[in-house]
């Protein structure tokens, strides 16, 4: 995380304070400057827990340049250690943020993840929606280490300004970490299952959902499958309960 953002550290995790509205401001300036790739994660409390557990993906979190509170676990956890974050910063309304602030700027967008027909919906429904962004490529997210070269190779030709990264949970914030200097890209972002909600594969939540912080709950209903992961989130606020002087304690690690 730059030192000039304000964040609250959950279990050694550095998330941003900033509303959408200076999120969004910041990271159009970074684009307009063009000076050096940042790395956006969008973060909830499967991964701050995830990042407990594994040391190296706790140092690859403490690299990136922006971690945003996607998860209403987060946000709470910040506001239960009475240090809260401005407001809750979703990934997918994030990008949606950033596309309508593109429109006018022109900027060029790559799209990375996925199956090929999700991607290939995801995008045209994008472009359909802001066509003044200059779409320079997409591609689907299911290729292994040895073509690592050559999606990169694409990326870098098409020289874009945002990068969406849409694939699984362990596999897209370290590939953005491993190859962000060589990319190039102003901002890098993980959007974890948004190209699934883009596409029309799923439905996000109601805005009662939303409102009730339960978005999580409807996923489930949507994804029975993600029950497992689902569990570490009572597993997280018992944590941050019995631990609440700990919570802004950075690891030895980090």
């Amino acid at each position: 995380m730059k030192d000039h953002i304000p964040y609250v550290s959950i279990f050694g995790v550095p998330v941003s304070k900033w509303s959408m509205k200076d999120t969004v401001a910041y990271l159009t300036e970074v684009i307009e400057r063009r000076t050096e790739p940042h790395q956006v994660i969008t973060v909830n409390p499967i991964q701050v827990m995830a990042a407990l557990d594994a040391p190296a993906l706790m140092d690859m979190m403490n690299r990136a340049e922006l971690i945003v509170p996607d998860g209403t676990g987060v946000v709470w956890a910040a506001g239960y250690v009475s240090n809260p974050v401005t407001e809750r910063v979703t990934g997918i309304d994030l990008i949606h943020n950033l596309l309508k602030t593109g429109e006018a700027r022109r900027w060029k967008v790559y799209l990375l993840g996925a199956s090929p027909e999700i991607i290939a919906e995801a995008g045209r429904r994008l472009e359909a929606q802001y066509p003044l962004i200059q779409w320079v490529g997409r591609r689907d997210g299911y290729f292994s280490e040895e073509l690592d070269q050559q999606v990169i190779a694409d990326i870098a030709q098409a020289a874009p300004d945002i990068l969406l990264v849409g694939r699984s949970a362990d596999k897209q914030e370290p590939w953005i970490d491993r190859y962000k200097q060589r990319l190039q890209v102003p901002v890098m972002m993980g959007v974890g299952g948004s190209f699934d909600v883009i596409s029309g594969k799923l439905k996000r939540a109601p805005k009662l959902f939303q409102k009730l912080r339960l978005e999580w709950f409807y996923r489930l209903i949507q994804e029975p499958w993600r029950y497992k992961r689902m569990l570490t989130l009572p597993i997280f606020a018992m944590k941050v309960i019995r631990e609440k002087e700990n919570v802004q304690k950075r690891p030895a690690n980090s």
